[in-house]
């Protein structure tokens, strides 16, 4: 006899563990993950949440630190999108590793600038100094490009996005260059001449990129941070949802009143 309990009791057990399952899997079947960094994506979310909730659908923020995670969990499809990453950046992970994510929506630019705290100009910076930039592909390349453009160092193609060091075709300065994680970049900005930072670490730092960028990427700046999903999640119908919220005059409004030129909305 107490065997249909038990029974029962297991079928119950099941059930609340498949509920706490993978991407996508919650109860009322509206339940989205997205990966993010913190500043400014998870904050835009937190903008985003209530409006998604109006639809039903509960949007689960999972915040990462580098640049690599929230990849890699959408490809093996531990959460379902991400939003941190320009075109380029993801163009690199797809090649590198074979994948196919894709690019769903262009959301903010976040223009890319470069740091001193011994030095309030780029003139300034001394012969040899020592210089950090990401070690990544594709923010390595928008570093030197800015160098290019702010007239220290003469790339043979600024217009490449993939540009390395072995392009860098003038140097008069002899600045010695370092690749680091870009997350690290902040933390290393008291023990070097010049960083070069992507703004969303920036920003999680307490630097003021219009202030304290001695140079600084354009609006017409082309790296665009996209909301990134696998293939198949182009014609989700909470994907659509999230799409709708995240470029949606309610984000406008609170990005360029929270973030000044910092973030540019692109949409």
């Amino acid at each position: 006899m107490a065997l249909l309990p038990r029974l029962a009791t297991a079928a119950l057990l099941l059930s609340a563990l498949a509920g706490c399952g993978g991407a996508g899997s919650g109860a009322d079947g509206e339940r989205l993950t997205i990966a993010a960094t913190a500043v400014p994506h998870a904050e835009i979310l937190e903008v985003v949440k209530p409006l998604l909730a109006k639809d039903g659908i509960d949007l689960q923020v999972r915040i990462f630190n580098d640049y690599v995670q929230p990849n890699d969990q959408v490809v093996q499809g531990q959460i379902d999108v991400n939003y941190f990453q320009t075109e380029p950046y993801l163009d690199a992970y797809n090649r590198d590793r074979g994948t196919d994510l894709t690019t769903l929506v262009g959301v903010h630019i976040e223009p890319f600038g470069a740091y001193s705290r011994r030095y309030t100009s780029l003139d300034a910076v001394p012969e040899g100094a020592d210089v950090v930039i990401p070690n990544d592909p594709s923010n390595n390349s928008r570093a030197l490009i800015l160098l290019h453009h702010s007239g220290v160092i003469t790339l043979r193609d600024p217009d490449d996005a993939l540009a390395t060091l072995r392009d860098i075709t003038a140097n008069p300065k002899n600045l010695k260059f370092r690749e680091l994680d870009a997350a690290m970049l902040p933390r290393v900005l008291d023990q070097v001449d010049l960083a070069l930072i992507n703004t969303n670490y920036a920003l999680d730092a307490g630097l003021d990129p219009g202030k304290d960028a001695l140079a600084i990427e354009g609006k017409d700046s082309p790296y665009v941070n996209f909301l990134v999903g696998r293939p198949d999640k182009r014609d989700d119908p909470r994907v659509q949802k999230l799409i709708a919220a995240l470029t949606s005059e309610d984000v406008r409004s609170f990005i360029q009143g929270k973030y000044k030129d910092a973030v540019i909305p692109a949409f």
